[in-house]
Parts: C-alpha cells; sequence; structure tokens
C-alpha cells in the first residue's frame, strides 16, 4: 500500500498522524556546514515533549558546529515536513521531519545552515518577495561504491536498451511521489550511466528539504537494486560531470517579478539586476555552490560546465541562461545558474544565490548584453574584449575568494563564514599534498 502524502501544519497534526499509521519510529533530520545528512530517531512516546522542548544532542562531534566545552544544542521538529519514509517498509513504517537547530536558551543556532536559509528567505520576504528555485540534480549509477564501474553506455536521452536505469529512476519517481514531491521528467544524461530526475520549482526551504530528501532516495533506491548511486561531481575522466542547474525566480503578489512583456528579453529591471548581481558575486560564492576540490575537476571548458561569467538565451556555454520565453508562460519566466553541483549543502547554496541576487536588486546592478556566441570557442582577447571573467579555478582560489567577500560573510554569518573556509583550506591541503598515479605513471619512469 502506498504511504500517505501528509500535510501536517503543527504538532497535534503529527501526533494524529503518527496514531493514525502505526508510527514507529520518526527521525529527526538536520545538516552539518557541509550538507551531510545527520539523523537520530525517537519513538512515538517521546514526540509530544519533542515539540515543547526540542530534542537535545551533542553538537561538538557535528562539523562545524560548536566547540566541546558549548556542545549542548537543542534539535526542533518542523511538524511540516513530516512525512513517512517512502524506502523503509510499509509495516510499522518510519517517519522524518526536518529540525531547526536551537542553542539551549531557545535562540536560533548560528551554525544551523537551515536557519542560514531562513534569514536570507526572510530577507527577500521584508520586499515582498517570495523565492523559488528548481534544481536539476544529476548523478551517477556504478556498480558499487568501489569504483566507476558503469551500468550502460547510454548517451543524451536514451531509450533501453541503451539506458538501463530506467528501472531504478522509475522507483525513485514512485518513492518522491510518495513523500509529495512533483517530479517533472527523467532521463538519461549525456554521459554514461548518468541520470537525472527533474523537480518541479517550490519555495526556497521546501526545496532545499527536497533536494535533501532527493539524495537520501536515489541512494536508498538505488541500493534496493543493487546498485551505488553519487553525486560525486565528476567521477570520471573525460565525460561530462554531474551538475545541479538551478532555475530561480522570484514573486510578489502571485506575480513573476522576472517578467516585463514590453522588454525586448522579456525580464524586468528587477529581474536583470537579480541576474547582475549573481553574476558578479558568483566567483565569491562559488566555494559555497562547489565545494569540494572534485567540483573543479567539472568546471573546466567543454562538457557542458560553465566556467565564463556570462550570460545568454540560447547558449549554454554561459554561467546563466534566460530560458527564451513563450506567450501565456509568464510566470515561467526564470534564471538558470549552470554553475552548482549536486554535491553542494542546498540550503547554503540557496540562499548565498538569493543574497546575490536581492543585492543586485537593492543596488541597482546594470546587466551587460547576452553573450550567444560560444564562450569555450573564444582566445583570451576575445573574452577580455567582451569583458568576460571566469569562476576559481581550484578549490584554493574559490576558497580565498569567498574568504574575502563581504556578501558571503554577511549571508553565512561568522561561524559558518569561517569554518567552512578553514574546512576547505584543509581539504586543499589534504589533496595538493597527495602523491597521485598520474604523477607516478608521468615522471617516475623518466626522472
Amino acid at each position: 500500500m502506498d504511504a500517505p502524502v501528509f500535510n501536517c501544519k503543527n504538532a497535534d497534526d503529527v501526533l494524529k498522524a503518527v496514531r493514525d499509521y502505526n508510527i514507529s519510529f520518526v527521525q529527526f533530520w538536520f545538516v552539518d556546514i557541509l550538507g551531510t545528512l545527520k539523523s537520530f530517531q525517537i519513538t512515538p512516546k517521546e514526540l509530544e515533549s519533542a515539540f515543547e522542548e526540542g530534542m537535545g544532542f551533542d553538537g561538538s562531534s557535528i562539523l562545524g558546529f560548536t566547540r566541546i566545552e558549548e556542545s549542548d544544542m537543542i534539535a526542533l521538529p518542523d511538524p511540516t515536513t513530516f512525512q513517512m519514509c517512502s524506502w523503509r517498509p510499509t509495516d510499522r513504517p518510519v517517519a522524518r521531519m526536518f529540525c531547526d537547530i536551537q542553542n539551549p536558551d531557545g535562540t536560533p543556532y548560528e551554525g544551523d545552515s537551515r536557519w542560514v536559509l531562513k534569514k536570507t528567505l526572510d530577507k527577500a520576504a521584508d520586499r515582498g518577495f517570495t523565492f523559488y528555485v528548481g534544481p536539476e540534480l544529476e548523478f551517477f549509477l556504478f556498480e558499487n561504491e568501489k569504483g566507476t564501474k558503469i551500468i550502460d553506455k547510454g548517451g543524451y536521452f536514451d531509450a533501453p536498451p541503451l539506458d538501463l536505469g530506467n528501472d531504478i529512476r522509475r522507483d525513485i519517481i514512485f518513492s518522491l511521489e510518495q513523500m509529495g514531491y512533483d517530479v517533472e521528467y527523467s532521463h538519461h544524461e549525456v554521459a554514461p550511466s548518468q541520470h537525472e530526475i527533474d523537480l518541479r520549482y517550490s519555495e526556497g526551504m521546501r526545496m532545499a528539504d527536497t533536494a535533501m530528501t532527493y539524495r537520501v532516495i536515489v541512494k536508498e533506491v538505488a541500493r534496493k537494486h543493487g546498485i551505488y548511486a553519487t553525486f560525486m561531481p565528476k567521477p570520471m575522466y573525460g565525460v561530462n560531470g554531474s551538475g545541479m542547474h538551478v532555475h530561480q525566480s522570484l514573486f510578489k503578489n502571485g506575480r513573476n517579478v522576472f517578467f516585463d512583456a514590453n522588454d525586448e528579453y522579456h525580464l524586468s529591471p528587477e529581474g536583470k539586476s537579480y541576474i547582475a548581481g549573481i553574476l558578479k558575486h558568483c566567483p565569491e560564492f562559488t566555494c559555497v555552490t562547489n565545494q569540494w576540490v572534485n567540483s573543479y575537476k567539472r568546471l573546466v571548458p567543454g562538457y557542458e560546465a560553465p566556467v565564463y561569467v556570462a550570460w545568454a538565451r540560447k547558449n549554454r556555454s554561459t554561467l546563466v541562461r534566460v530560458p527564451m520565453y513563450k506567450p501565456g508562460k509568464e510566470g515561467a519566466t526564470r534564471m538558470e545558474l549552470r554553475s552548482p553541483d549536486p554535491a553542494a549543502n542546498p540550503y547554503l547554496c540557496f540562499a548565498v544565490m538569493l543574497e546575490a541576487g536581492l543585492k543586485g536588486i537593492d543596488e541597482g546592478y546594470k546587466l551587460p548584453s547576452p553573450i550567444e556566441e560560444n564562450v569555450f570557442a573564444m582566445d583570451p582577447p576575445t573574452l577580455a574584449e567582451h569583458g568576460i571573467t571566469a569562476l576559481p579555478g581550484n578549490l584554493y582560489e574559490a576558497a580565498v575568494a569567498m574568504k574575502k567577500s563581504e556578501l558571503v560573510k554577511e549571508c553565512l554569518g561568522d561561524h559558518i563564514h569561517s569554518n567552512l573556509y578553514k574546512n576547505k583550506i584543509k581539504e586543499w591541503d589534504a589533496y595538493r599534498t597527495q602523491v597521485t598515479e598520474y604523477e607516478l605513471n608521468t615522471y617516475l619512469p623518466v626522472l
């Protein structure tokens, strides 16, 4: 029997659902600063007090949380996120809720990624805006987690028998829908064994929670099929990596703020300034949207990965794309940032993008002309002539740019900003001191 989709509005709704459906355990979900899912579970008899007081836990072992001498944290469940875990057995089912992390005195904890996004969404709401996002999370399916042995040799939009992940994607979609998430379409991606399932756009916080759930479902369903799913940005050399193109728009009083019927690009002044904000500040927040050493193996010219700071409507080699306007589809007017990857922390990722766009609107940034030529084919003088710069070339460059950024620091807060920088520099140092197979194969025979 399919699990019901809940629409709980408060604690009482959750308590009733737990009784009615004989829920055995409730998982409390939250993330560390890198977006790694953390979870503990409680029995239904503890649920009522959890809503009133939260559940205490030791935050000193959570990456980027607190020091050991200040370790007490409170996880306060958000009843609106209550759903049964669709990948778990239906007999005595398990449910989950996302949590807001608080200090013992009840104030929001500054290291909580969800709170960072909430703050930024509130900033948009103060201006009358509702932020909508629609991410496209790509992933690879391999035989197991020990290597990159592919399960098919399909390409973009290939059908069975070239696409051997069709049944896995189908089960992922069923599992997503059982938790109330709307799926637009799915298909085989460009690289062998690479796949994509697109979610219908939603409000920013709901979509960040959805993205976290999506990653769990993809991995769990693949595991049931005896296959390993990974969101690693670039697991294989010489083929496309996995991106997370993020479509985004602002609405006000039910109207799409980005749309202007009289503009040649059908973009309003606010829409243009929002995009200009993204373009100006993207190099500063790339360490958030592309947070791993491996992320920069994907962000290289070619392979459909955008590295050049420019925008276009039809050109997919630019950082930002504005899909062409279709008459009668004013509400669909949006911009698409193509640089993020699916291994990002979605809460921080959405927050820094929104922060940059709002900055562009507040300060009236001017949007340059679109670039419809293939940017990958341009030589350095041509790029300079068009004023096109590039994103950071590696994690170290990205971390340094983030450290210097007042915008990212204001968005993330001092605690996450400094802890994320320290973590990324540590990762970079660990990576750069490795002696790789490439070096041994290249230098050992000749030096």
